[in-house]
């Protein structure tokens, strides 16, 4: 089988963060600032991931910004002639760290909002006076010209302002706007009581960013996630597994996926010591669930089989137990009951923080 190369690195720079969103996709254990990866070598993974055909290069974390080396970092990208993306969290930028990033080459900016009014937006994300800064920041981002992304992050607990959310991305000049609900995976799967939106409020969503879209076209992009507990099929998470994206952790493990962490019975490769080509063409992870080899019933035959892959294995370990089954999100799925008992129960007002060092009921 021909392996075609990943379109995208995600590369998580660290799992430091100063915001504590109970929905956040790092892992449960979070990378100490010991395991990080150094400058020397995330240039090294730069310069492969160019030559292994990837265009696109997504700086995350945690927060990317607490690393002092990010200039360098962007510098040494762009150079290999990736297109960088940074992925933030914005309450650590001020005018002189963008101008810094801008004159470094990076290309656009991405800033997570957890709310449109202030003191819930705090409150969501654990940062006293974090909204604040995220507004400062996104001004600087518009003088120093570069593109930015507004991600809103929606559930039970904000999406009520999802139209104030649209009117904050119009105010702060940006061209795009992901309205990405939650998706349940290690923190967010430990407070999904406190935030799986009912169906009411995802039917209200959806109508407002069509309306939006109708409303907005050529002003401002508008990409919708919704959430996999309302559905009857599941999405193509990350594009069916290692098929388009690859991860690299802080520490240098090399994921097919933000959350395959959580999978147990995989030796993830590292590239601190392999190479980016090696792993993605021949690491047994990477190979395990790609394509449609490795499905039973009822994905094995199923017209969606080259469409959804089958879901997300992350999701399908996660709610039972085994990630070679059928993805619950699908109505197909033995376990699909299992979203419906959820969506019964989410009833939980409170949030387990995200808290370095301590996993949710630790």
């Amino acid at each position: 089988m021909t392996i075609p190369p990943p379109l995208g690195l995600l590369a998580e720079l660290t799992h430091r963060c100063p915001l504590r969103c109970p929905y956040c996709s790092n892992p449960l254990e979070l990378a100490r600032l010991a395991a990080e990866l150094d400058t020397a070598t995330w240039l090294r993974i730069f310069r492969e991931a160019a030559e292994l055909g990837v265009l696109q290069l997504h700086l995350s974390g945690g927060e990317p910004a607490l690393r002092r080396d990010l200039p360098e970092l962007i510098r040494g990208a762009a150079a290999a002639g990736l297109y960088t993306n940074l992925i933030t969290s914005a309450v650590t930028l001020d005018a002189a760290r963008v101008t810094a990033l801008a004159e470094a080459g990076l290309d656009h900016v991405q800033i997570s909002f957890q709310d449109a009014d202030p003191s819930s937006a705090d409150r969501i994300g654990g940062y006293a006076g974090g909204h604040a800064k995220k507004l400062i920041a996104a001004a600087a981002i518009r003088v120093a010209g570069l593109p930015l992304t507004l991600n809103a992050v929606v559930h039970r607990q904000n999406l009520e302002r999802l139209p104030e959310m649209i009117e904050l991305a119009l105010a702060l000049g940006a061209r795009r706007m992901e309205v990405a609900h939650v998706q349940y995976y290690g923190w967010a799967l430990a407070n999904r009581d406190a935030l799986l939106p009912t169906r009411a409020q995802l039917d209200a969503a959806t109508a407002t960013v069509d309306a939006a879209r109708a409303r907005l076209k050529g002003q401002l992009t508008i990409d919708y996630v919704v959430p996999d507990y309302h559905a009857a099929r599941p999405k193509a998470c990350m594009g069916g597994w290692a098929r388009s994206v690859m991860v690299i952790a802080p520490s240098g493990r090399a994921l097919p996926c933000h959350a395959a962490e959580s999978l147990p019975g995989f030796d993830f490769p590292n590239a601190r010591i392999q190479s980016l080509q090696d792993i993605w063409t021949n690491s047994e992870a990477f190979n395990r669930y790609r394509g449609t080899a490795w499905m039973t019933g009822p994905c094995a035959g199923c017209p969606n089989a080259e469409i959804d892959f089958g879901g997300c294995r992350c999701q399908a370990f996660a709610l039972t137990g085994n990630a070679s089954n059928t993805d619950p999100a699908c109505a197909l799925s033995p376990h699909h009951a299992l979203l419906a008992d959820a969506l019964e129960t989410a009833t939980q007002p409170h949030f387990t923080y995200r808290e370095p060092g301590r996993a949710p009921g630790g």
